[in-house]
């Protein structure tokens, strides 16, 4: 699927200047409506500003300003009756790019009672955008890398961008809490709209920085703007930008912030921080989101709607095994880490724009320049961040990316595919054999995504594969994971995938292999340990080194035991408590790696306690880090990138792994709270 967004300015863009007045702003609303465009603009709602429809410039908030402190938020009367004499509210563009609620795909049962999955009917409505703020400008562009520019594109969102026609406003004056000089991002419009305005004493200079925009203005018909006007304009600009009392430094955010992970101030700032997740809200380029189910009352009809989530909520950070990020520091500082340091490797740019929304809708006042600044005033030893895939902050306002030649859309939609059989490998673990759709391939390590309509969604690793039936070993340990355990030959799920990194099986040619697993860990590593020993002739020496609770609790009994007569696999199996009748090793996995080879390649996969302590081991014993693999599990909802629960640093889990190399994730694979 070809998706284009809208293209930056051209250098020439500014040579279409016009001069219009308040009559002319009426006839561009007009004309804007005739082309079929839905005219959203600020106007006072609820004592505030917010973005609405508006059918006029009477509906443009005339004589209001916008004081804002910490926590504060008032509207006051201008002495004048400017249009655009405010700065920004709580809503920002990404409400009607990134709907706050939408629904991606519905599932119904067909004739015969056969599953099927569609994307959800869409209908994007051509909007333009009335009084968009640098500021917003650049986060509309950053939400244009997250949305347009991985291997997948989000099709709602791509929709609406190429629908919207963007009329920026310039800043003439700044507000208490603005830093967007700071960031690059303002307070000029230079690229990305459609058209641009400043108003200056009850006139607008209009510039055209697009060709539906020049249209436009020749359709409107404005005489040419004065030189004195142009020069007004930067004048104008510069004096806001300098007066500008917030300041925040980009300069090696990502190495100040990564690298001070154990800083006090993180402590600090969740003392008075109280997880209520506003700053994500009204942030304009944060786009974490979680799912709900929905379905009709006779069960024959069902939908997933995405929602705007937060990292700042318990459960983005949810597992089977508990939260990933148990505390309010933990999520602050996924937060902040990630708006000014890990989004900079991932999309090219900074996460903030400096439009200081975060500050004055947080009920207790946190200011994000002063944690920066407190951070890079008392910074701690410099750590070794060598391993992370950091990068300088480069320009604040990327140009959008088009998507890879492979974006389709319909990966994200769910096929039916039917259970053939159901095996029972522990009380609580059973292995699915599921007859996938046409032209299903993977890699060892890679996950699928298994749906039941109405029910939810998980992520799980393929655990086989024998070229008809593909194989997922499901713990039934929540309300998903327990109706999926539950299906019988027969019956129908959703799947789509695979998805994600997978193990290197070649990296291991010639070296001894080590494959050490961790209860449900030797799932994903099971077609590894088939692939290793299938092929003697590559890997002599291939070493399965597995942890479990107790014997009952170990999967694949009976194809373990076949192994253990293939003459290039050891097999050492040890639990962490057993009865009289156990004949093998009780104890934790670690002390089966005492004899680790510095030769060897190790593949580590298991609850992540257990995965440091195992690394830990054979690092200890010389091997070097990047022979170390790792397979990490996270909250994923879209396996796309685009909902944010897996983010790890600078890495998605979903897209850069789960299969990492020890060295790319070292540095935060030993800190918890990530």
């Amino acid at each position: 699927m070809e998706v284009e967004v809208k293209a930056e300015a051209k250098e020439d863009a500014r040579s279409t200047v016009r001069a219009i007045d308040r009559d002319g702003l009426e006839r561009l609303l007009g004309l804007l409506r005739e082309e079929g465009y839905r005219t959203i603009g600020p106007t006072v709602r609820d004592g505030a500003i917010v973005y609405d429809e508006i059918e006029s410039v009477r509906d443009l908030p005339a004589g209001w300003k916008d004081e804002q402190a910490p926590g504060r938020y008032r509207l006051v009367r201008r002495p004048d009756d400017a249009l655009f004499g405010h700065v920004v509210g709580p809503i920002s563009w990404k409400a009607f790019l990134f709907r706050p609620r939408e629904t991606l795909t519905a599932a119904a049962r067909g004739e015969g009672g056969a599953l099927e999955f569609r994307r959800a009917p869409f209908e994007p409505e051509r909007a333009a955008f009335i009084g968009v703020r640098s500021c917003d400008l650049a986060a509309i562009a950053v939400q244009d890398t997250v949305f347009t520019g991985g291997p997948y594109v989000e099709p709602r969102y791509a929709a609406l961008r190429r629908a919207a026609f963007i009329v920026a406003v310039n800043c003439l004056e700044s507000g208490a809490l603005c830093f967007c000089a700071s960031m690059g991002t303002g307070p000029r419009a230079r690229r990305g709209f459609d058209l641009a305005l400043t108003e200056i004493e009850g006139r607008f200079t209009v510039e055209a920085g697009s060709d539906a925009g020049r249209r436009l203005l020749e359709r409107l018909g404005a005489e040419e703007a004065r030189a004195e006007d142009a020069a007004r304009v930067e004048e104008g600009t510069a004096r806001c930008a300098a007066s500008m009392a917030k300041r925040m430094d980009p300069a090696g955010l990502p190495e100040l912030l990564l690298g001070n992970l154990d800083h006090p101030r993180w402590d600090e700032v969740a003392a008075r921080c109280l997880a209520c997740a506003n700053c994500t809200m009204v942030c304009p380029t944060c786009f974490c989101s979680t799912v709900e189910e929905t379905s009709d009352l006779t069960g024959s009809s069902a939908g997933r709607v995405r929602v705007w989530g937060s990292c700042f909520t318990e459960e983005h950070g949810k597992v089977h095994g508990g939260s990933y990020r148990p505390e309010i520091k933990d999520r602050y500082r996924q937060w902040l880490t990630h708006k000014l340091a890990s989004w900079v490797p991932q999309f090219g740019t900074s996460g903030c724009v400096g439009c200081g929304r975060c500050i004055a809708w947080c009920p207790v006042g946190i200011d994000i320049t002063e944690e920066v600044a407190a951070i890079r005033a008392s910074p701690g030893p410099v750590p070794d961040v060598q391993g992370l895939p950091l990068a300088p902050v480069p320009s604040p306002l990327p140009a959008p990316r088009a998507p890879a030649a492979s974006s389709v859309e319909e990966d994200l939609v769910p096929r039916p595919a039917a259970v053939t059989a159901a095996v029972r490998e522990t009380p609580d673990t059973v292995t699915l054999h599921v007859r996938p759709p046409q032209g299903f391939s993977f890699r060892p390590g890679q996950f699928n995504m298994l749906s039941l309509p109405g029910v939810g969604e998980v992520p799980i690793s393929i655990s086989g594969w024998d070229g008809t039936a593909v194989e997922h070993t499901i713990r039934a340990v929540g309300p998903v994971t327990r109706q999926l355990a539950a299906l019988r030959p027969g019956q129908e799920l959703g799947m789509r995938g695979p998805y994600g990194s997978s193990w290197p099986v070649d990296e291991a040619k010639g070296c001894p292999a080590w494959v050490v697993a961790g209860g449900l860990g030797l799932a994903p590593l099971r077609p590894l340990v088939r692939e290793l020993i299938g092929r003697p002739e590559d890997f002599p020496e291939v070493r399965l080194i597995g942890g479990s609770r107790t014997p009952g609790d170990i999967l694949f009994v009976r194809e373990i035991l076949g192994w253990i007569g293939r003459r290039n696999l050891q097999t050492h199996l040890t639990v962490d408590r057993a009865g009289p009748d156990w004949r093998g090793s009780i104890g934790v996995v670690t002390q089966l790696l005492d004899d680790a080879s510095i030769e060897g390649v190790y593949f580590v996969c298991g609850p992540e306690i257990m995965m440091r302590f195992a690394v830990r081991r054979i690092l200890e014993a010389g091997v070097p880090p990047q022979r170390v693999y790792v397979s990490m599990e996270r909250n994923m909802k879209c396996a796309a990138g685009f909902c944010g629960c897996c983010q790890y640093g600078p890495l998605f889990v979903c897209k850069d792994g789960p299969v990492f190399r020890y060295d790319s994730v070292a540095y935060l694979f030993e800190r918890s709270g990530f």
